[in-house]
C-alpha cells in the first residue's frame, strides 16, 4: 500500500468503474459531433482575472472555491473552476470569431477544480463535458443545445431527469428587476454576508440553498414579470422549439444558477435520485461575457454536463450501460514456442480491430483459464506443444464450452469472423 492517498475531495478512476465514465463521456459528446461542434482543449489553469471578471467576483466560486497560486514570475493563476470562460478566451485569442462563419461551435472535456465541502456528488475535482455556441443571438441555438443534452442523456438510458427553464432578461430589462428585487431583499432578515450580496448581485440571493433564506423568498418579485418584449419573444421561441422537438421542461422562475454571466435563457438538468446535489448539468446564454473579458460583442450560449453526476444518476436508476468488451479473445500459451506463436496471433488480431489479450508470466493452464474468465472474453485461444506439432490452435467458446481446432495460418481471419 502507498504512503500517499488521493487528496481529500478527489477520486481515482480505475477499472471496472472507469469503463462507465468513458462510456458516459462518449455518449455526452457524440450528439455534439453530429451537430457540427469541434473539439477544444484549454490549459488546466488560467489567469485569476479571467474567472474574476467572467464568472463574477461576488460568486462563491471566485470568493471561496478557486484554487489559486502565484508563479515564480509573480503571475496569479487559478485552476479552472469551470469551462466557459476558458473556451471563450481561447476562441477569442485564436480569432475564430473573425473567420466569417458564426456561430463558432465548440465542445470540450476535462477536469475542473473547486474547493468545496466534499460530499456525495460534489467533489473538489470533477469531470465535465461542455459545449459552447459563440457569436449568434439566435433562440434556435439555445434550443439546440438543450435538445442535444436531452438526447445524450436519453441515449444512455437515463429517464428520471427534469429540465428546468427560465429567462434572466438582458441589459435592457434586468436593471429594473434588479432594483425591485433589492428593495424586497433589504426588508428580509438576512446575515451580513447575504446583505452584502444584495448590493453586488441580488439574483445570487435567489440561488441561496439555505432553508431559512428560501422561506423568506416566497414573495420575491420574479424576472418573468419584468421581461422586455424582446426577451419575452426570445424565451417563447425557445419554449416553442423545445415543445416541437418533444422535449419536456418545467418553467422555474427562480432558476438563476451560480454564475454571474448568464443572460436570457438559463436551464438546468436535475435528477431527483441524487438528493441535495440534484443538478447533473446546466447552462444558459451569456451575451455579455466576451466584453467582460476584453473581447468584442459576441452573444453566446452553452452548457456543461457533469460526468460524475451522470454516472451517479444512472446508478440511482439502476441503468447498466452496454459496454464494449475489454477483451474478446484471450490467448493461453503452454510453452515458449506457443507463447511466441500466440503473441504474433494476438498482435495480428488487435490490428484487425479485435480486442485480444494474452496470459503472461508462464501461467499454468488452470491459472490462465481463470484469467480468461475474469477478463470477460467470449473465446479462449489455446496452444500447446501437441497443437503446434499438428499446426492448429484450439478456439474455445467460453459460454458454451465448445472447442474447435483452427489451422495456425487461419487464426486471424477465422477468429475475426467469429467475433464479428
Amino acid at each position: 500500500m502507498s504512503t500517499f492517498k488521493a487528496p481529500k475531495g478527489t477520486y481515482d478512476l480505475l477499472p471496472p468503474d472507469s469503463a462507465d465514465y468513458l462510456a458516459v463521456r462518449e455518449a455526452l459528446c457524440a450528439p455534439l459531433r453530429r451537430a457540427g461542434y469541434g473539439y477544444a482543449e484549454t490549459p488546466g489553469f488560467e489567469s485569476v482575472g479571467l474567472f474574476a471578471r467572467g464568472v463574477g467576483e461576488s460568486t462563491d466560486i471566485v470568493t471561496k472555491e478557486m484554487y489559486t497560486l502565484t508563479t515564480k514570475g509573480g503571475d496569479e493563476l487559478a485552476l479552472r473552476p469551470e469551462g466557459t470562460a476558458s473556451v471563450l478566451r481561447a476562441a477569442l485569442e485564436a480569432n475564430l470569431h473573425k473567420a466569417g462563419n458564426l456561430p463558432v461551435k465548440l465542445w470540450y472535456s476535462g477536469s475542473y477544480y473547486r474547493y468545496e465541502r466534499p460530499q456525495k456528488g460534489r467533489y473538489r475535482h470533477f469531470s465535465q463535458i461542455g459545449a459552447e455556441a459563440l457569436g449568434a443571438e439566435d433562440p434556435t441555438l439555445d434550443a439546440e443545445l438543450i435538445i442535444l443534452a436531452h438526447d445524450a442523456y436519453r441515449s444512455l438510458g437515463l429517464r428520471d431527469f427534469r429540465i428546468l427553464l427560465n429567462s434572466l432578461g438582458d441589459a435592457q430589462c434586468r436593471p429594473a428587476y434588479r432594483a425591485a428585487l433589492q428593495d424586497f431583499l433589504r426588508g428580509l432578515d438576512l446575515d451580513e454576508a447575504t446583505r452584502a450580496r444584495i448590493e453586488i448581485n441580488p439574483l445570487r440571493v435567489l440561488d441561496d440553498k439555505r432553508e431559512s433564506v428560501q422561506r423568506q423568498l416566497a414573495g420575491a418579485p420574479m424576472m418573468r414579470d419584468h421581461l422586455c418584449e424582446a426577451c419575452k419573444a426570445f424565451h417563447e421561441e425557445v419554449r416553442t422549439l423545445l415543445t416541437a422537438a418533444g422535449v419536456a421542461y418545467e418553467d422555474d422562475p427562480r432558476l438563476v444558477r451560480g454564475l454571474d454571466y448568464y443572460t436570457r435563457t438559463t436551464f438546468e438538468f436535475v435528477h431527483d435520485g441524487l438528493g441535495s446535489q440534484s443538478a447533473v448539468g446546466g447552462g444558459g446564454r451569456y451575451d455579455g461575457l466576451s466584453e467582460l473579458i476584453g473581447g468584442p460583442a459576441l452573444p453566446s450560449v452553452g452548457w456543461a454536463l457533469g460526468v460524475d453526476r451522470t454516472v451517479l444518476a444512472l446508478r440511482a436508476e439502476g441503468v447498466e450501460l452496454e459496454l464494449p468488451a475489454a477483451t474478446e479473445v484471450f490467448a493461453v500459451p503452454l510453452g515458449e514456442a506457443a507463447r511466441r506463436a500466440l503473441f504474433g496471433a494476438v498482435t495480428a488480431l488487435r490490428r484487425e480491430g479485435v480486442a485480444a489479450d494474452l496470459a503472461y508470466g508462464g501461467k499454468s493452464m488452470k491459472n490462465a483459464m481463470k484469467s480468461a474468465n475474469r477478463s470477460g472474453a467470449r473465446y479462449a485461444l489455446l496452444l500447446g506443444e501437441r497443437d503446434l506439432a499438428e499446426g492448429v490452435a484450439q478456439l474455445k467458446d467460453l459460454d458454451s464450452g465448445e472447442q474447435t481446432a483452427v489451422p495456425l495460418a487461419e487464426i486471424v481471419p477465422h477468429v475475426s469472423a467469429k467475433v464479428r
